[in-house]
């Protein structure tokens, strides 16, 4: 009988960690989610969307967060 394939565990970051992680603060993280036309050039379609977690609470995923951060070194170099 073949084992059945583990699930990828997912790792979830509260947004506190993620203005941490990026240096970025609460409203440039919500500008790069939703277009705003006071801040046009914040919009950012790539940028990872929260997951909602209960009635008031969302996270993101890390693995997400991760990869959007290695497209933007990658762009930031030339090499996208």
């Amino acid at each position: 009988m073949a084992a059945l394939p583990q699930p990828r565990s997912k790792t979830f970051i509260r947004r506190t960690q993620l203005e941490q992680k990026l240096g970025l603060s609460r409203s440039t993280i919500y500008s790069k989610i939703r277009p705003n036309p006071k801040r046009p050039r914040d919009y950012d379609e790539t940028f990872p969307r929260p997951i909602p977690l209960g009635a008031k609470s969302v996270g993101w995923f890390l693995e997400e967060v991760d990869a959007w951060l290695d497209a933007q070194a990658a762009k930031g170099r030339g090499a996208a």
